[in-house]
């Protein structure tokens, strides 16, 4: 099992979601690119990070 911490910050908005772009570590190819997170979730928020807990 490993865990990976992904952060994200803020690339536009849509109708009813927010568009975060992955700020990849130093060196890295990014794991996910870009996601979507709904409006009422993300709120205001610039800064989000995602843990990926993958297991064997």
């Amino acid at each position: 099992m490993s865990k990976t911490i992904l952060k994200f910050e803020y690339e536009k908005e849509t109708k009813n979601s927010v568009r975060y772009q992955e700020v990849p570590e130093e060196g890295k190819a990014p794991v996910m690119g870009t996601i979507y997170v709904q409006k009422w979730f993300a709120g205001s928020t610039k800064n989000i990070e995602l843990t990926i807990d993958k297991k064997d």
